[in-house]
């Protein structure tokens, strides 16, 4: 029988994503949405013809791309924070973690509406608590949005090191999806949620974690390392 390559090293020190693969590359959240604007279009080309269905088309090539879900390889080095999302790093600042009450690292990613949604495990770990708040919806560019606006916590005990990833809701952004319960086992990469459609996501470190990534650096989720504990 033929190995799957999403199930083999893909070069020393880094896989594939193994989580939820193989499966197709559009995620799961968005069939829903992609069916229901690719019926409308249909509908309206074969009625009023092409230049009438052209928005709708637009609209459907626009869902098609945001719900996009690529496997991505994984970065093994030890004592790694890999990125737990898409986007651009916003934040990098000492404050206080109000999840696990202490003071701690803070890298923030900020996800636009062109990036991936889907929501990455930033490092390996059992989950020791996952709280959810709901709030307001601020831009998630702005620093006050990471304790005005709906959020969920995850708050994950890396042998005896505590990390913390919080997906924060943005400005259109109104759904903030989480697959995993306190005392689950999360593994580096692996898919844990979606925001749709535009956030932020929060990562607070231990003090002492050596930032590996600068203000306005573009990072990918899971392939991107964030950090070193």
């Amino acid at each position: 029988m033929q190995a799957n390559p999403l199930t083999q090293p893909f070069y020393q020190g880094r896989e594939f994503n193994r989580m939820n693969y193989p499966h197709p590359i559009i995620a799961r959240e968005g069939w829903p949405f992609l069916g229901i604007a690719v019926a409308v279009a249909l509908v309206v080309h074969f009625v009023a013809g092409v230049f009438w269905a052209a928005p709708f088309w637009v609209i459907a090539l626009f869902v098609l791309q945001f719900f996009r879900d690529p496997p991505r390889e994984v970065p093994q080095q030890a004592g790694a924070v890999l990125s737990p999302a898409d986007g651009r790093i916003v934040a990098i600042e000492t404050t206080q973690d109000p999840y696990a009450g202490r003071e701690a690292l803070k890298i923030s990613v900020f996800m636009n509406v062109f990036n991936v949604h889907s929501n990455r495990a930033p490092v390996d770990g059992t989950v020791t608590k996952v709280e959810y708040f709901p709030g307001r919806f601020f831009n998630a560019d702005l620093d006050k949005a990471s304790l005005e606006n709906e959020r969920n916590a995850l708050v994950i005990d890396v042998g005896g090191q505590i990390v913390t990833s919080v997906q924060v809701a943005g400005l259109i952004a109104r759904r903030i999806l989480c697959y995993v319960k306190a005392g689950d086992r999360v593994t580096r990469g692996q898919r844990y949620g979606f925001i749709r459609f535009g956030s932020r996501v929060d990562v607070y470190l231990p003090l002492g974690s050596r930032p590996r990534v600068a203000i306005g650096d573009k990072v990918s989720a899971t392939s991107t390392i964030l950090a070193e504990l």
